[in-house]
């Protein structure tokens, strides 16, 4: 299924909620959790040094709030918008939780090839493609228009967030 505008919609909204998170000391990641008819349901941002609790990715708020608040069958029809591709814990709640597609920014690949470049300790788990914890999983990205914005969030973040 190709991108949409409503697709990039939320994902400028992704990019807002990931300058929120740098703003706040946090990694720039912002997701947005998107109902089959466009609507936005629910959003968040990182907080993991803001936590202190290095598993507040966005992404697993909104698997935790689908799973507490839809049925499977608007799970499965939700579509995850983010800043950037799930890392390995978060595809795996997507997939544990049984939403939709993914739309994302970048790829998790990408960043860890641009905090190589900029000489930054490697992440603790490995940059799989969500497809790779959860098959099925119909995934879209990167968005090569806003590819360079978050890219831009990321090199100004510390790469301890």
């Amino acid at each position: 299924m190709p991108l949409t505008e409503i697709d990039l919609e939320h994902l400028r909204r992704c990019v807002e909620l990931a300058r929120e998170a740098l703003a706040a000391g946090d990694a720039p990641f912002g997701s947005v959790l998107v109902a089959a008819d466009g609507t936005r349901l629910h959003e968040d941002r990182n907080r993991v040094v803001s936590s202190g609790d290095p598993t507040r990715h966005p992404e697993i708020a909104l698997a935790r709030w689908a799973g507490a608040n839809l049925p499977a069958e608007e799970r499965a029809r939700a579509t995850v918008c983010t800043s950037g591709e799930h890392c390995p814990m978060c595809s795996a709640a997507h997939g544990w939780v049984g939403l939709g597609r993914v739309v994302y920014v970048h790829s998790a690949q990408q960043l860890a090839s641009w905090t190589a470049e900029w000489g930054w300790p490697a992440a603790p788990v490995r940059p799989l493609p969500v497809q790779d914890v959860a098959p099925g999983v119909v995934v879209e990205g990167p968005v090569p228009e806003l590819v360079e914005e978050v890219r831009d969030l990321h090199r100004r973040s510390s790469p301890q967030a």
